[in-house]
């Protein structure tokens, strides 16, 4: 099973955690509550905020609970790498938490759903379920440091490469320095950090390549030292950890040159120290740097100590230099040979049982393999046409070979003057036929046979008649040969149709406008001039409506002037100031009941038509205009009462 850690999700913080569950509460469920309601309806309302509050909980720990890998379901190696990275044991105890505050608060629940079923006022269904809530936060706050911890864990995990175990795998180990990021970036894709001096790979480090179309991954592991087990770091351990879980051809690294500043004796000494764990693996002992070393330059008993570990026959030496990238593709290409043909042996011996015949597995896939053979004995050859067999090889300069398509390209003009014939080896009862016109056919009949043999004569008839018709002026526009009269008409309904265009963009305009607000009267003024043109348009005599406008204009500005000239003349009378003052006393004393009203019987009139107008509103119950009107549907925000722009912490 192939372990993707990105696939966690984001663990929240106890705060977040409590803010999510809470906010979803108060979102989906209703908020409206009064104590005249019926008191079975009340009890559901808490009960239904108290139990989608447990599982609102219930479903985000367990998302997170199930988002992590299970130790137990995971491959060796994953488990075996969470222990050495984060501890297991704490690992375990974080999930507990998790796993025991969920059963707590479904216990809160329980408890405080009995209860709320016995309340009896508004008063203490809020308040049994002001405690339950206020239980669950508290266990959910105790989660501070478990979750806190899951998420760098998540985090951590998420930044680990996607390693899959059962895949072909070549594992590099060896001493730091001596060269396995650089065979890693010289085989591989992939980005890690190549520098000359010790420890520079942390952790693992995995590359993808293609060897004979099959998929392998290459993985970089962190330097060892030799020295006890109980005494390596997080960083060693990752090797470890790799090396004896992972199915995988491995690839010890070694410097003969020593510049990794490790001698020889203890590169092959910490072979010998880690060699239990290359039981049933392919294990290669690759020489590094031989620009600089080669096997052949030590001395002699050196040479013995390496061939000695060679001894064995499993262990195979090969020598590559990355610097120069001698030897690197060979190394690759050995590697992934033997790691092939391994597989393959693995396959077939787990297909056999202990007595040696053919298990289920590979029973199976011989059992779909079937070979047809002749069961009387006689030997049965290909069969080979004798055309075939007297066939002459092709030579281009024998006057009798067969005639290519080339050939009769040449012979009639060459490409680009040459046609194929495409229709030439059609087989057909007659080799007339072969260069006949398709016939067309059209709704499934052909066309041909709908087609007049006399078309082209009729045709052209036609076209004669055409011309002696067009001759004679049989085609003539009749706007030529329209008298006075026809014009008048054509006239008249042009300014009909272009007055009753101007009517309806007048109605138009009437629509548009009704809900505008109108004009004032002083934007609307007309000029005397103006009128009498219109009326004049009517027909009508505008001479003494003109003389009775200038009379009237004139006569109101000349008691306008005398009015003014005597007030003018009355500011030093000493009973000029109380008269304005009375003026302004009964303007502001004026009743907007008798205002706009000619008489008490007009008032009076106007009043009855105002309440015939309510009447049909207060019959139906509807608002009139003197009523509050709330535009929006729902003012929730207006008159619910919620919380304002503080902090939501006294939830």
């Amino acid at each position: 099973m192939k372990t993707t850690w990105k696939d966690i999700q984001p663990v929240p913080t106890s705060q977040e955690f409590l803010d999510i569950v809470l906010s979803r509460t108060q979102r989906r469920l209703p908020t409206q509550i009064r104590a005249g309601f019926n008191i079975n309806r009340i009890r559901n309302f808490y009960t239904r905020k108290v139990k989608f509050t447990q599982e609102t909980f219930t479903e985000k720990l367990s998302l997170i609970l199930d988002g992590f890998p299970r130790l137990q379901d995971i491959h060796p190696f994953h488990k075996d790498l969470l222990n050495t990275l984060y501890d297991a044991d704490h690992f375990r105890i974080a999930l507990g938490q998790l796993s025991t505050a969920k059963h707590l608060i479904e216990i809160v629940s329980r408890d405080y759903v009995r209860l709320l079923k016995y309340a009896q006022s508004l008063f203490q269904c809020k308040q049994l379920k002001r405690a339950a809530l206020g239980r669950m936060a508290t266990i959910c706050r105790r989660l501070k440091d478990p979750l806190l911890y899951l998420d760098q864990v998540r985090q951590h995990l998420g930044r680990l490469p996607s390693i899959d175990p059962n895949t072909r795998t070549l594992l590099i180990c060896g001493y730091p320095n001596v060269g396995k990021s650089s065979f890693l970036k010289s085989v591989t894709r992939a980005d890690v950090d190549v520098q000359p001096y010790a420890f520079t790979t942390k952790s693992l480090f995995v590359g993808h390549f293609d060897y004979k179309y099959l998929r392998f991954q290459a993985i970089d592991t962190p330097g060892i030292l030799d020295h006890p087990l109980e005494e390596m770091n997080t960083i060693e351990m990752q090797s470890i950890t790799a090396i004896a879980h992972l199915r995988s051809a491995i690839l010890y690294f070694m410097d003969l040159s020593e510049q990794c500043g490790y001698t020889v004796q203890a590169q092959m000494q910490l072979f010998q120290s880690i060699k239990p764990l290359f039981a049933n693996k392919l294990v290669f002992i690759v020489i590094n740097k031989i620009d600089v070393t080669r096997p052949e330059d030590l001395d002699e008993e050196t040479q013995a100590q390496l061939q000695a570990l060679l001894k064995p026959g499993d262990v195979e030496l090969l020598q590559l230099s990355c610097t120069t990238s001698e030897g690197v593709q060979e190394v690759k290409n050995a590697a992934c040979e033997r790691l092939i043909a391994d597989r393959v042996a693995q396959k077939l011996k787990a297909g056999t049982n202990s007595s040696g015949n053919v298990g289920s597995r590979l029973g199976d896939v011989l059992a779909r393999i079937h070979v047809a053979r002749p069961m009387d004995g006689v030997v049965r050859e290909a069969f080979v046409p004798e055309a075939v067999k007297n066939l002459k090889k092709y030579d281009k300069n024998d006057p009798e070979r067969m005639k290519l398509a080339r050939d009769i390209e040449e012979e009639n003009g060459g490409a680009g003057v040459y046609n194929v014939d495409l229709k030439d080896k059609y087989i057909l009862d007659n080799p007339e036929w072969k260069h006949d016109k398709i016939p067309e056919v059209f709704d499934g009949k052909n066309v041909y046979d709908f087609i007049d043999p006399d078309i082209e004569e009729k045709l052209a008839a036609l076209e004669e008649e055409e011309e002696k018709l067009e001759g004679e002026g049989f085609y003539d526009s009749d706007e030529e040969l329209e008298d006075a009269e026809e014009a008048e008409i054509r006239m008249k309904a042009d300014l009909i149709r272009e007055k009753r265009q101007l009517i309806r963009n007048e109605a138009k305009m009437r629509k548009s406008l009704k809900n505008r607000a109108v004009i004032p009267r002083t934007a609307t003024r007309k000029k005397l001039t103006d009128m009498e043109d219109h009326l004049d348009s009517l027909g009508l005599d505008t001479t003494s409506i003109g003389a009775r406008a200038r009379s009237q204009s004139r006569g109101r500005s000349v008691a306008r002037s005398r009015t003014g000239t005597q007030d003018l003349m009355d500011i030093d009378d000493p009973a000029y100031e109380a008269k304005m003052r009375a003026k302004s006393r009964a303007r502001s004393q004026s009743n907007r009941r008798d205002d706009g009203v000619t008489n008490e019987v007009a008032r009076s009139k106007a009043e009855r038509a105002q309440k015939l107008s309510q009447r049909k509103m207060n019959r139906m119950a509807r608002q009139g205009e003197a009523d509050r009107h709330v535009a929006a549907a729902m003012p929730k925000h207006l008159f619910s009462g919620k919380r304002g722009m503080g902090k939501t912490n006294k939830r």
